[in-house]
């Protein structure tokens, strides 16, 4: 008796448990794999580029987009691929083996549960999802399933970093201290439109939706600029700070939610139509060591807006980037993820560790093997990662504007959170943004009590409604995770 592909794959999955349950079992079968990539109007290009070799299919709900990638992509490989507009397609289908996500971030957990359930491999870029529930319910299916999923913390895979990882855990510049993080990029208004955004008839736009509310937009573009919308995106943070955010909970070895989390910031300095913080400060309270995030999208001052993207700050010679504390030094970890310095407490450079290296190989090697315990970016660790920077903001969400002179008073019996928010609060001042007049420019969030163990936050309805959300009807993400 012959069995449909979907239903054989998830009974030999319940079967063999960690076991691969596609036909990718032989590293010499993996020039034969079978991805296609979801998404390629931004990142999605880079995945054509690093999975060329086992690219059969693109998919993208923007027409023109798809046909444009569908058309540069043959005439630089010189074989065609299936062009397709709807994921559901790709997953229903047994010619895909494997499916690269770089759609925006409210589809990704939708879209890899989905491929999951159907037995094929996933990599999935960061931030993996939308809320942390969602991201709970992706690791849970990963983990039942026995397929492949890595994430795009292509960071993980850089040899400089492994090695400067390695470094600080073993100790050579004693207890580690603290980490921060800083995204430090420039972020212009992206505008206000007097209209809704008339949605251009080449998209589909339902589909683009997908799980996030179905509203009228007001912003003048409707690609890259969702990440400044809460509905469908999580800021500079959740954007371009999630690769520093997983840095620090990398070095630190932290493996599991902070117990409590602030925010601080706002979006100011102008106004458009986003509503994601350009100006904040996170602090994650791990009682050993605890991870400091700032995201900055204003220059270093008002006369610098002038040359915007020359004129950003830097802090402890890191604009995006890492330091990490210890007793003994610091390590700094640039945004190029090809390279990594330790310091000793006079500044003298003691270490230097060069060399990157290729997150899509070593997904695809895994798959190959057979061995989830090969990927550098495992489901787990970007859902973690991505948590830290749903939970600034779900404090931030839930907070309350106030005075700068208030907030320092709230935050003054610690030192770190006090430090970085006086910089914080010097910094908006020289871009002549307000933050001492009542009632204030930026918002003061709620201290988020979680238990790390269960991942739900503890005795706050507001902050334990904004941990998931409500999908739209047709597009829910389903519950895979026990609840706690």
């Amino acid at each position: 008796m012959s069995l449909p592909r979907r239903q054989f794959l998830s009974l030999a999955a319940a079967a063999s448990g960690a076991a691969l349950t596609s036909r990718w079992a032989r590293a010499d079968q993996a020039k034969d794999l079978r991805v296609a990539v979801i998404g390629v109007n931004g990142r999605g290009q880079a995945h054509l580029a690093g999975l060329s070799r086992y690219v059969t299919a693109i998919c993208d709900v923007d027409a023109k987009v798809l046909a444009q990638r569908v058309g540069k992509f043959e005439a630089d490989h010189g074989r065609q691929v299936a062009a397709i507009r709807d994921y559901r397609e790709i997953i229903d289908s047994p010619a895909y083996d494997a499916v690269a996500i770089a759609t925006p971030n409210h589809t990704h957990v939708l879209i890899g549960i989905a491929a999951i359930q159907a037995g094929k491999h996933v990599y999935v870029e960061k931030p993996v999802s939308h809320n942390v529930w969602e991201g709970r319910q992706l690791v849970a299916a990963a983990e039942k399933s026995g397929v492949i999923v890595q994430v795009g913390t292509q960071s993980r895979s850089a040899r400089c970093l492994q090695q400067a990882v390695e470094f600080v855990r073993s100790g050579k510049l004693g207890k580690v201290q603290y980490a921060l993080g800083t995204c430090y990029k420039p972020r212009p208004p992206i505008g206000k439109l007097d209209q809704p955004l008339a949605i251009p008839d080449s998209i589909d736009y339902d589909l683009w939706c997908g799980p996030a509310a179905k509203v009228d937009l007001y912003r003048p573009n409707l690609h890259y600029d969702w990440h400044w919308d809460f509905n469908t995106g999580a800021g500079d943070m959740g954007n371009q700070g999630i690769h520093q955010m997983d840095v620090a909970r990398w070095f630190l070895g932290h493996d599991a939610l902070p117990p409590r989390t602030i925010s601080i910031g706002g979006r100011v300095g102008y106004e458009d139509a986003g509503n994601t913080a350009n100006s904040q400060v996170v602090l994650h309270d791990y009682p050993d060591a605890p991870i400091v995030f700032e995201t900055r999208g204003l220059p270093r001052s008002k006369a610098a807006q002038a040359r915007w993207a020359s004129g950003m700050e830097r802090y402890r010679g890191s604009q995006i980037g890492v330091v990490v504390q210890c007793e003994g030094g610091r390590v700094y970890s640039p945004n190029t993820y090809t390279e990594a310095m330790a310091y000793d407490n006079d500044g003298k450079q003691i270490q230097h560790w060069t060399g990157g290296g290729n997150h899509f190989a070593n997904w695809v090697e895994a798959i190959a093997a057979g061995d989830a315990s090969r990927l550098n970016g495992p489901v787990r660790d970007g859902h973690l990662s991505s948590s830290l920077c749903h939970m600034g903001n779900v404090s931030h969400r839930t907070g309350q504007v106030r005075t700068a002179e208030e907030i320092a008073e709230m935050v003054s019996s610690n030192p770190l959170l006090s430090s970085s928010f006086d910089r914080l609060a010097a910094h908006l001042r020289a871009n002549e943004v307000d933050v001492d007049s009542a009632p204030g420019a930026l918002t003061a969030g709620t201290w988020l009590t979680i238990d790390p163990t269960a991942e739900q936050i503890v005795d706050n309805a507001a902050a334990a409604k904004l941990w998931t959300r409500e999908y739209r009807a047709g597009f829910e993400v389903p519950q895979v995770a026990a609840q706690a």
